[in-house]
């Protein structure tokens, strides 16, 4: 008999589970940089291993990889961080588990602006939570008001800048916003800060543990694989308030165990890159978001909030069906997307596209994106 638990979260997920695109297909539903990682990452791992780097680490992660970590998180006046401020992770999936399922539990209100990476409210679902969904406002950004309205009372506040699914990137100003609403309550903020190298010309990335009145409640949530075309390596990190951290590294220990120790040392690699690597890679992810809107824009039926970072355009259309049902049509049409109603309620009547894709493909894809749901298509 399947546990309480597990039914409830097939019952509230909307996260398909991805399979590879079928031949004559293009997928611009995976958020997967379609680089290979940077061959000194590979050779780091490959030497490890020949060095005997093939048993357990210390299960918070290599102290050297955290101290390594450590040093590169923004300076925090009157106090250094350390290798004991980081839990490395499989990836920022685990991270988030982790700090989800050691904060949260049953009854805990999670307020998540929508839409929203789909995994935090399967995480809330999962650790016995209520998901308090707060829409965005019109420009997908935060809707301040409605977020001053939910906040009061909850637990935890998640969200990830820039941010998937929209591009949108939390500036300065709004993370300070934040921080004023949440003067004197004990509400913790989980800030996903996984594309936090991917922003456009025009905006500004803040991580939020450089705003002062949000620094001493957030978890600050990172991953290796979207800065490093790193995805398969499963290495991410968390780092926030002490007894945040302590407990998030007893349930990674209890449900993961240690991280793969060449892999880590691996990512030691990559964080001493040259960034001229990064950049070229980022420079790219540009020149397709400007295609992708290029493409988009003044299409009748196809509203596109042109976006800000990450690697993700949220288009809406004007098509009276379901964004399901809109998926399954254009995978007929040999292009796969993700149902803007697997990001939370206002997602419906969306599609998710990841310009991480080959040009040509994105070519493609957009193409019969246009032919199937421009107005006179529709």
């Amino acid at each position: 008999m399947t546990a309480l638990r597990i039914e409830e979260l097939r019952r509230c997920s909307r996260r398909p589970a991805l399979t590879p695109a079928p031949p004559g297909a293009v997928s611009l539903a995976m958020g997967e940089p379609d680089f290979s990682t940077p061959p000194p990452v590979i050779e780091a791992a490959a030497a490890a291993l020949r060095m005997g780097n093939t048993h357990y680490a210390d299960q918070k992660g290599l102290l050297e990889l955290r101290a390594a970590l450590a040093s590169r998180l923004p300076a925090h006046p009157g106090r250094t961080s350390s290798a004991d401020d980081i839990v490395v992770t499989h990836g920022a999936t685990a991270a988030l588990a982790a700090v989800v399922l050691a904060m949260v539990g049953p009854g805990d209100r999670v307020v998540i602006p929508e839409p929203a990476y789909s995994l935090y409210a399967d995480l809330v679902v999962l650790a016995g939570g209520t998901v308090d969904f707060v829409p965005l406002g019109p420009d997908l950004h935060w809707d301040l008001d409605a977020l001053a309205a939910a906040l009061p009372g909850a637990t935890m506040m998640i969200f990830s800048n820039p941010s998937n699914p929209t591009g949108i990137v939390h500036g300065e100003q709004e993370l300070k916003a934040l921080g004023d609403l949440l003067d004197g309550s004990g509400v913790l903020v989980v800030s996903d800060e996984a594309y936090h190298r991917l922003v456009y010309p025009g905006h500004e990335w803040t991580s939020a543990l450089a705003i002062e009145s949000l620094r001493d409640r957030t978890v600050y949530v990172q991953t290796f694989s979207k800065t490093y075309a790193m995805t398969g390596w499963r290495v991410g990190y968390l780092t926030g308030p002490r007894q945040v951290v302590d407990a998030a590294a007893q349930v990674h220990r209890t449900l993961n165990g240690s991280l793969n120790t060449a892999v880590q040392h691996a990512a030691l690699a990559a964080l001493d890159l040259p960034d001229g690597v990064v950049d070229a890679m980022v420079d790219t992810y540009r020149q397709r978001r400007e295609l992708v809107v290029a493409h988009l824009s003044d299409v009748p039926g196809l509203h596109l909030v042109p976006p800000e970072g990450a690697f993700y355009g949220f288009l809406r259309y004007d098509a009276a069906r379901p964004s399901e049902q809109i998926a399954r049509e254009l995978a007929e049409r040999k292009v796969l997307v993700r149902a803007g109603a697997e990001y939370g309620p206002s997602g419906e009547g969306h599609i998710r596209i990841s310009f991480a894709a080959a040009e040509d493909d994105l070519r493609t894809g957009l193409a019969r994106i246009v032919r199937h749901l421009g107005v006179a298509n529709s």
